[in-house]
């Protein structure tokens, strides 16, 4: 059985494919890209896919805390670090071995946490949750069912200023 592209499930396929690839995309422009300012745009463009994903996945109240708290706050922060720290244009240092290999090791190690994590998890379909997700109903569930969740965002806001307000200062000397 053949899907032609343009019915609803090739469209839908074809929109996944692009919001997946502009997420890997986004990620490798990030990680890879020697420009700090380039990096910031990867991670955006990243994280932009990923609440994609969650539009796709049928919640847009997760893809737009994605778009508000992650592009919005914390790519704006590092933005800011970026206009207090060292110009550019100035050569940067090149990167150490040890360091990279402790990326790669450290992100592998997530990755495959993550992986794991995603098979052991029971996946519930949409259709087999309750639909109201009103204003209401999504507060209770972040002061109740989703209290960690709520404070591991602050907690990671706090995170992403702390790390602007050391990138700057490490740009500036820190007298």
């Amino acid at each position: 059985m053949s899907v032609s592209f343009f019915s609803g499930a090739g469209l839908a396929t074809g929109a996944f494919l692009v919001v997946l690839g502009m997420t890997v995309l986004g990620a490798l422009i990030a990680v890879g890209a020697r420009n700090i300012f380039h990096n910031v745009l990867g991670l955006a463009l990243s994280l932009i896919g990923v609440a994609g994903i969650f539009i796709y996945l049928n919640s847009p109240f997760v893809a737009l805390m994605e778009i508000l708290i992650y592009v919005g706050a914390i790519c704006i922060a590092i933005c800011f670090a970026i206009m207090l720290s060292q110009p550019l244009y100035l050569k940067t240092p090149p990167r150490s071995f040890l360091k990279s290999l402790g990326a790669v090791v450290g992100a592998s190690s997530v990755m495959a946490f993550l992986l794991l994590l995603t098979r052991k998890a029971t996946w519930v379909p949409a259709a087999e949750r309750s639909t109201d997700w009103t204003i209401t109903t999504i507060g209770h569930y972040l002061l109740t069912n989703y209290a960690l969740i709520f404070e591991v965002i602050s907690l990671l806001l706090l995170v992403a200023m702390l790390g602007a307000i050391v990138t700057a200062r490490e740009g500036r000397g820190s007298s």
